[in-house]
């Protein structure tokens, strides 16, 4: 369960530097914040996984699971939140 929960935390971020890349790149300012975060979009599961490899190994599909469920959930909401504001 700890697996699980790491995960969707690291998918939780994920979405939240994918958002802010989208967001600087619609504005067409790629600047060296906007590059970081791309880097820190790459590294972070690699990161998380190898750690967790190493630490949880029992639990590592418990992991991707909770990214996955975190990154899909959170872009659903995000999705029903932007239809209901433009009604």
């Amino acid at each position: 369960m700890l697996g699980f929960i790491i995960g969707a935390a690291s998918g939780i971020v994920q979405h939240i530097l994918l958002s802010k890349i989208n967001g600087s790149g619609k504005r067409g300012k790629v600047v060296v914040k906007t590059l970081l975060f791309l880097l820190t979009q790459f590294l972070l599961p690699f990161t998380v996984l190898l750690l967790c490899a190493f630490f949880l190994t029992n639990e590592l599909l418990l992991v991707v699971i909770g990214m996955a469920v975190a990154i899909v959930a959170s872009l659903i909401i995000k999705f029903i939140i932007s239809k209901k504001g433009k009604r």
